[in-house]
C-alpha cells in the first residue's frame, strides 16, 4: 500500500458574487489539489487555496504546483503514507519554506493514510473534540441596507450569527460607519468582526478602532501591515477589543514572536500558512500557552479544503472566535460529490474515511486548468 503516483491540479471555481479584500477581488477562486494514489487503488486528496495570484503572498498556485512536482513528490514515490510524519520531516530538511506546498502534500498523505485504516483523518490527529464549530459569514455587498437585510435573513435561517466585514478598501472612516450601522441593526443577536487585510497605517487604526470598539465590534483582524509587529503590539496594549494577527501569523516561529511581544492577542490559524495540519496544532499550542485566542481561518477553500481545516480544527479544544470556514457557500459549484453541512449556526465536521469527502473527478477535470 505504498505510494504509486502523485498528481497536482490547479482548479478554478466561479463564485456566486465578488469577494472583496484590500489587495484583490475574487470572482473566480484558484485552488490547488493534490492526488496521491497507492498501489492498492486508494487515493488521498487535499487542497490549498490562494488569493489573487501573487497579490496576497508569495505562494502562487503555479509556484505551489511546480515546487510540489519538482522538489517534494519525487521523495514520496514508493514510500509508506502511514509514515506521513517522518516523510514530512524529511521533506522539511530539503525544502525550505513553501508552506502551502508542504501543507498540500501532507494533507493528501494524511487523507490516504486514514483511508487505508478506514478511519477519519481527525483520529490520526488526536481525535476530535467538536462535532461542529461556529462559522462566520462575510457581508460583502458594500451596500449597508443589503448587508443588514442579508444578516437578518441568515440569523432567521440559523445559518450564521457571526458576521465579518472586509473594510480595507476605500475610506476608512466611511467603512467604520458602515460597520456601526449594521451592528446597531443586528444588535446583540450577532457578533460583528472586521478584517482590514493590512490596509491601515497606525494613525488610521487608532482613530478607527476607537470607534469600532465603542460601537460593539468584537474583533479587529490584521489592521496593520504584516511586518509592523511593534505597531500591532501598541494597538493590542491600547484597546480592549481583541486584535487578531492573520497575515502576520504564518509559521510557528512568527506565532511565537507574536506571543512573546503581544503583537495581537488572538491568532487566525490556517493550515496552509502553518505548513500542514500537524504544524497547525503546534501553532495552536504555542498560542494557547501564551493565552492568545484562536480562530479557525480560511483562504476561501472549496468543500475539500474546508474538510481539511475542519478535521484539524475539530481536535483543538478551545477556538474562542469560532471559524470562518464558509468557503463552500461562496462557490457556484464544487469538485466533491458530497457537501459540507451547515446547521444551527455551525459547520459540521464530516465523518467517513480520511477527510470524509468524495471527489467528483468529472467536475475536477471540468474546472482544472489544461
Amino acid at each position: 500500500m505504498n505510494i504509486h503516483s502523485i498528481f497536482i491540479h490547479i482548479v478554478e471555481l466561479p463564485t456566486i458574487r465578488p469577494h472583496k479584500l484590500s489587495m484583490h477581488t475574487i470572482t473566480k477562486q484558484t485552488i490547488v489539489v493534490a492526488q496521491i494514489n497507492d498501489t492498492e487503488g486508494l487515493t488521498g486528496w487535499s487542497e490549498v487555496a490562494t488569493i489573487g495570484g501573487a497579490s496576497y503572498g508569495e505562494a502562487t498556485p503555479e509556484a505551489i504546483k511546480v515546487n510540489c512536482e519538482t522538489y517534494i513528490t519525487p521523495h514520496l514515490i514508493g514510500k509508506n503514507p502511514q509514515q506521513f510524519n517522518l516523510l514530512m520531516y524529511e521533506i522539511s530538511k530539503t525544502v525550505s519554506g513553501n508552506y502551502f506546498a508542504r501543507a498540500l502534500i501532507e494533507g493528501a498523505l494524511i487523507d490516504l493514510a486514514a483511508k487505508q485504516r478506514n478511519i477519519p483523518a481527525y483520529d490520526l490527529l488526536g481525535g476530535k473534540t467538536h462535532d461542529s464549530l461556529p462559522v462566520a459569514w462575510t457581508l460583502a455587498s458594500g451596500d449597508t441596507g443589503k448587508d443588514i437585510e442579508e444578516a437578518k435573513e441568515l440569523l432567521l435561517q440559523k445559518k450564521h450569527r457571526i458576521f465579518k466585514l472586509k473594510i480595507g478598501v476605500g475610506d476608512a472612516m466611511e467603512n467604520v460607519e458602515h460597520v456601526l450601522k449594521i451592528k446597531k441593526e443586528v444588535g446583540d443577536g450577532a457578533r460583528l468582526t472586521v478584517d482590514v487585510n493590512q490596509a491601515w497605517d497606525e494613525t488610521t487604526a487608532n482613530y478607527a478602532i476607537a470607534r469600532l470598539q465603542d460601537g460593539g465590534v468584537s474583533m479587529i483582524e490584521q489592521p496593520l501591515p504584516k511586518w509592523n509587529f511593534e505597531g500591532m503590539s501598541r494597538l493590542t496594549e491600547r484597546f480592549s477589543v481583541p486584535i487578531m494577527a492573520d497575515e502576520g501569523a504564518n509559521s510557528i516561529h512568527e506565532i511565537f514572536q507574536i506571543a512573546k511581544h503581544r503583537s495581537g492577542n488572538s491568532i487566525a490559524l490556517k493550515v496552509c500558512k502553518a505548513g500542514g495540519l500537524q504544524a497547525t496544532k503546534t501553532a495552536a499550542g504555542i498560542a494557547e500557552a501564551a493565552g492568545l485566542g484562536l480562530y479557525g481561518g480560511t483562504m476561501i477553500e472549496s468543500s475539500l479544503g474546508t474538510a481539511v481545516g475542519l478535521h484539524v480544527y475539530s481536535t483543538i479544544p478551545h477556538l474562542e472566535f469560532g471559524t470562518e470556514l464558509f468557503g463552500p457557500l461562496l462557490f457556484k459549484d464544487t469538485i466533491t460529490a458530497n457537501n459540507i453541512e451547515y446547521s444551527n449556526f455551525e459547520v459540521v465536521v464530516p465523518d467517513g474515511p480520511g477527510f470524509g469527502m468524495i471527489i467528483d473527478e468529472e467536475k475536477l477535470d471540468h474546472y482544472k486548468r489544461s
